[in-house]
């Protein structure tokens, strides 16, 4: 390696920014450079080939620790940073590599991390390339970007486990763009009164961590979820169901009805009160659990409308066959009112987590699937063949009525309406139970490893968002500190003072 002057005696510092695949570095270049340059100002510059040490080894100083490396050993890496090294002709070259030069010592320096660099000069040694526990995956991604290493030196199973950290990351960065997204599109500006009471609006239907009426509200959605699953039990008993068949209505009957309709108004207010404060309409009315509240709203207003059609002119005989159609329809949309318990996913962290976990294992699901459907279809037939042969034939009667029992009996419920009395029968049954405690612990484990992660990072998330929520009341209390002077010795003023900082909370 020779390395020229460029014919100045004096250099320069500037600040230079070396971007090098996606990682853009900004240093102070030549610090060391000059200092020596300022000791021996009329000293011209050596050549490297001077020195014989030089010729064999590179010292190289990366965040304080020094690494006596072979030039052959970095002959076998060109296309690094540091195999670089060796093909500059000048100081300028060398300078868009490293961030400092020792002339005197053949010393280059690097600002970067020693712990991650340790790592590399494993791999250059040993050719293997792990990654660190005490370091995220991410940044020893940044790390080895920098170093002009790739990710598939990385050994199988750390290479594994920094995709799934840049999965993540990437849908991280989808959730956002789509966050901002529905942000940009029928946002309120924040500062007009219409604004602040969309902000305020918004907090207490969405984020009940908010404040009070955030609290208040939930607490009430809550107690109507219950008080409606408990009138849709009540309303099932054998009584309530015969005067209803008779077309009779009870002060009972009359009751429930009353507790429904308030019920209903309650979460047809809410909806509507979520939908006045959503950004994105049509981003709203997408959402599943929206969908699933006008799912459970609509059966009350539908079979008011079918009760007012069927009393006017319309003959109201028991055995008509429009008025039973008309009750099996009131009776199934009745029945879709359960669906309010959907409504307990917004407070719940617990059930959040479950339908995040249930999103991201749609492939485990499906395996699952797979392997009983699989097995399913393997054992019908054999404990179909085994008991028409051996056995009795009043319970496995085919193979089609045969699924059930396999379905059963692989997911080790066994109600007993189905036996095998034979014993090919019962070994079949016995080898089906077995299979179905296997199968089914396989995707297990993948699932709870992703049950555990989406609920650590909802209880991140719930704890940022409750600490920036205590840092913006912080600041603006601090500001109002600052807009109004604090005498302590006039009370007049700290009364006005605190009035006036009541008045702008509660705005």
């Amino acid at each position: 390696m020779a390395l020229l002057a460029d014919g100045r005696s004096e250099r320069e510092l500037k600040t230079f920014t070396c971007n090098l695949g996606s990682v853009a570095t900004c240093t102070k270049k030549g610090i060391y450079y000059h200092k020596v340059k300022l000791l021996q100002p009329d000293e011209d510059v050596r050549c490297v080939t001077q020195l014989n040490e030089s010729l064999r080894f590179a010292i190289i100083n990366v965040g304080g620790i020094k690494y006596r490396i072979s030039w052959i050993t970095l002959d076998q890496i060109p296309l690094t940073r540091l195999g670089k090294l060796k093909s500059c002709r000048g100081y300028d070259e060398i300078m868009d590599i490293c961030d400092d030069y020792d002339v005197t010592r053949n010393e280059f320096f690097f600002d970067r991390n020693p712990c991650a660099f340790r790592t590399i000069m494993t791999f250059l040694t040993a050719g293997k390339l792990r990654l660190l526990r005490e370091m995220c995956a991410l940044s020893f991604q940044e790390e080895l970007i920098y170093w002009g290493i790739e990710d598939e030196n990385l050994e199988w199973c750390c290479r594994r486990k920094l995709n799934q950290k840049v999965e993540e990351l990437e849908e991280l960065k989808r959730d956002y763009e789509v966050l901002l997204t529905e942000e940009s599109q029928g946002a309120f500006d924040d500062t007009t009164r219409l604004g602040h009471c969309m902000k305020n609006l918004r907090d207490m239907v969405e984020n009940p961590d908010s404040g009070i009426p955030g609290k208040i509200f939930a607490c009430l959605s809550v107690i109507f979820v219950t008080i409606t699953t408990v009138s849709l039990c009540i309303s099932t008993m054998p009584d309530l169901r015969e005067e209803e068949e008779r077309g009779e209505c009870s002060q009972k009957c009359y009751n429930i009805f009353v507790l429904e309709t308030i019920c209903v108004a309650w979460f047809s207010l809410e909806f509507l009160l979520r939908f006045i404060q959503a950004r994105s309409k049509c981003a709203f009315l997408r959402t599943p659990l929206n969908i699933i509240d006008i799912m459970a709203l609509l059966p009350y207003y539908i079979s008011l409308i079918i009760d007012a059609l069927s009393i006017d002119g319309k003959p109201t005989g028991p055995g008509h066959l429009d008025l039973e159609k008309i009750g099996l329809v009131l009776r199934v949309l009745r029945a879709l009112r359960i669906l309010y318990v959907m409504r307990l996913v917004r407070h719940s962290l617990g059930l959040q987590t479950l339908g995040l976990t249930v999103q991201r294992c749609t492939r485990e699901f499906g395996l699952l699937l797979l392997f009983l459907c699989v097995a399913m279809a393997l054992f019908s037939p054999l404990v179909f063949l085994a008991e028409s042969e051996l056995g009795a034939k009043h319970d496995f009667t085919s193979i089609p009525s045969s699924y059930w029992w396999a379905v059963i009996s692989m997911t080790t419920v066994g109600y007993g309406d189905m036996v095998p009395r034979s014993i090919p029968g019962q070994v079949v049954a016995l080898s089906s139970i077995l299979s179905g405690i296997l199968l089914m612990a396989f995707p297990v484990t993948s699932i709870f490893h992703t049950f555990s992660r989406s609920y650590m990072e909802l209880k991140e998330q719930q704890q940022r968002a409750s600490s920036s929520k205590a840092q913006r009341n912080s600041d603006s209390s601090q500001e109002t500190d600052i807009s109004f002077p604090t005498d302590l010795g006039d009370p007049s003023l700290q009364k006005k003072r605190r009035i006036i900082r009541r008045r702008a909370e509660e705005h």
